[in-house]
């Protein structure tokens, strides 16, 4: 339950600043090195029932990430947005068997492309290794969204810092949205041992225009990022920038 006293307090700090949406990073339930398939709870079970409770009692919407049971035994790598008029949840696409760490043996993969509208802004969720596929993001713009959630526990190793900023920015660009990637902060920026080599977060949460460029960012350690979206930016640079429309593979019919 630590965690959820922790996103709690953490929302009501983000809508004391006048923050719309908060959004916590992947495996906010519970980091990995945990084992998923107890703690996996359904949507409407006591944890995200909580989490709608901070959110209606803070007014904003909350994007967390937790574990929920799939079919054939293993567990979904779920993020849940609920909020004022906002009530859905994304199942991570593709999975993280990469870099000696096998995703796929307890989580089971997600296969729609979810987006949510707030404020009469269309926003697409995706998922930390869902950054290395940017035939998501773009389908988050087909689908009409401006702006792009990430919540990702990135996996620490050399050079992993620098694909995370490489990776994030270039998504941004390449789907011309407002990505803000959120990543879990990196145990030992708060003097912690991470206990396991599973991915426990490097930090470095950042929110980027649709022209690529870094608008905010945090370090290492935890934090609360604050920034304001302006949506008529993703108009300008896509007149400019006409990547999505002059699109030869891949784009919409």
């Amino acid at each position: 339950m630590s965690n959820l006293a922790l996103l709690r307090e953490e929302t009501q700090r983000a809508a004391a600043a006048g923050a719309r949406l908060v959004a916590f990073p992947e495996a906010a339930m519970a980091c990995f090195g945990t084992r998923l398939g107890p703690i996996a709870e359904p949507l409407d079970g006591p944890w995200a029932t909580e989490v709608r409770q901070i959110a209606k009692d803070a007014g904003l919407v909350v994007v967390a990430g937790m574990f929920t049971p799939a079919p054939d035994g293993r567990v979904t790598n779920t993020l849940l947005a609920t909020g004022p008029g906002v009530e859905t949840s994304y199942d991570k696409i593709h999975l993280y068997d990469a870099f000696g760490f096998a995703e796929s043996k307890t989580v089971a993969p997600g296969s729609e492309v979810v987006t949510f509208d707030l404020d009469g802004v269309r926003i697409g969720l995706a998922t930390c290794y869902d950054v290395r596929f940017p035939e998501l993001f773009r389908a988050h713009a087909d689908a009409g969204a401006v702006v792009s959630l990430l919540p990702a526990s990135w996996g620490a190793g050399p050079g992993k810092r620098e694909q995370w900023e490489l990776l994030t920015r270039a998504r941004a660009l390449d789907a011309t949205v407002w990505l803000a990637a959120v990543g879990q902060a990196d145990p030992e920026a708060s003097g912690l041992t991470a206990a396991t080599s599973a991915p426990t977060g490097i930090g470095h949460s950042a929110l980027i225009g649709p022209d690529g460029t870094v608008r905010e960012r945090l370090d290492a350690g935890p934090g609360l990022l604050v920034g304001e979206v302006d949506t008529e930016e993703v108009t300008a640079v896509r007149r400019t920038v006409s990547v999505l429309a002059n699109r030869r593979l891949g784009g919409q019919s």
